[in-house]
């Protein structure tokens, strides 16, 4: 049976209590991070990835895992044709989410705090974005363990050009600390590690950059951000993922993601919690523009 810890609060108000609102007179007048060279294949910013994120074995985590297969690839369809009248100068990428491990309340044989999905699991999902052209990314929630640990273990499925990475803070915790009953986070130098080994499995099989996704929600889910090292061979999106009202949505927006830019912006948008949810028209009126779009 299979078991996920459950998610902790990513109201707004979570992120707005963690964070002081003003913003300094440097970000008053936006200038947008310094992009590293785009290699040969990127998909950013040529395109705007739009994913569904979840797992199949859990109707809690997300949409992929709420809706049968055949009616949410049809729902996501239908997502990325609206993305596509909003901004029809940007081709639409969809894409599927899964989180690959899994954070966990109990230790688990590991002692770890997280569930690893199995290969069966995760070609699975790869197969089913496969076979409509779309992309996957694997999203880890390390509990107790280490990015570089769950990251090399996905080397296999992450040396395929069609699959990418995120790292999910949020369940990313010190010792003795439960996941899920505290906000994790994670510095740039665990950013630092996903980028290398990400770089370093582009570089080995000739790929085009690999997209990484740092998804973020309070101020301590991503610190030193300014220290993260650009590589050409990995794009760095940090996903703005509280949910809320619209006015909360584009503040937190701005602090998470304007505030603090690395490369590129994504946003998550929620179903059942953001009311109303935000349109791919007003969404596109953030600055920076987002990137990715995830649908939870």
């Amino acid at each position: 049976m299979f078991f996920n810890v459950p998610a902790m609060r990513r109201s707004l108000l979570t992120l707005l209590a963690s964070w002081p609102l003003a913003l300094p007179a440097a970000a008053a007048s936006y200038t947008p991070p310094v992009f590293t060279a785009v290699r040969r294949g990127a998909l950013l910013p040529w395109k705007r990835i739009v994913t569904y994120y979840g797992n199949p074995l859990s109707q809690r985590m997300g949409i992929l895992g709420e809706l049968p297969k055949e009616q949410m690839m049809a729902a996501l369809e239908r997502e990325a044709a609206q993305w596509s009248a909003a901004d029809p100068a940007t081709p639409v990428q969809p894409g599927l989410e899964l989180v690959a491990t899994v954070a966990s309340g109990t230790p688990g044989r590991s002692g770890l705090y997280r569930t690893r999905m199995p290969p069966e699991l995760i070609a699975r999902v790869i197969g089913w974005a496969r076979e409509k052209k779309w992309i996957t990314i694997l999203d880890v929630q390390v509990g107790h363990a280490s990015v570089k640990d769950e990251v090399a273990r996905l080397t296999p499925f992450l040396a395929q050009p069609d699959v990418h990475l995120a790292l999910d803070p949020e369940f990313e915790l010190p010792p003795g600390v439960i996941p899920g009953r505290r906000i994790g986070g994670t510095d740039a130098s665990e950013v630092n590690v996903a980028v290398k080994l990400l770089a370093a499995v582009a570089e080995k099989y000739d790929l085009p950059p690999k997209v990484l996704l740092v998804h973020r929600f309070t101020q301590g889910m991503l610190t030193r951000h300014e220290l993260i090292k650009p590589d050409p061979r990995v794009q760095v999106v940090v996903v703005m993922d509280g949910y809320g009202p619209p006015a909360l949505k584009r503040t937190a927006y701005r602090i998470a993601v304007r505030r603090e830019p690395v490369e590129f912006a994504g946003l998550k948008l929620f179903y059942k919690n953001d009311r109303p949810r935000l349109t791919p028209r007003e969404a596109l009126s953030l600055q920076p523009g987002p990137s990715v779009i995830i649908y939870q």
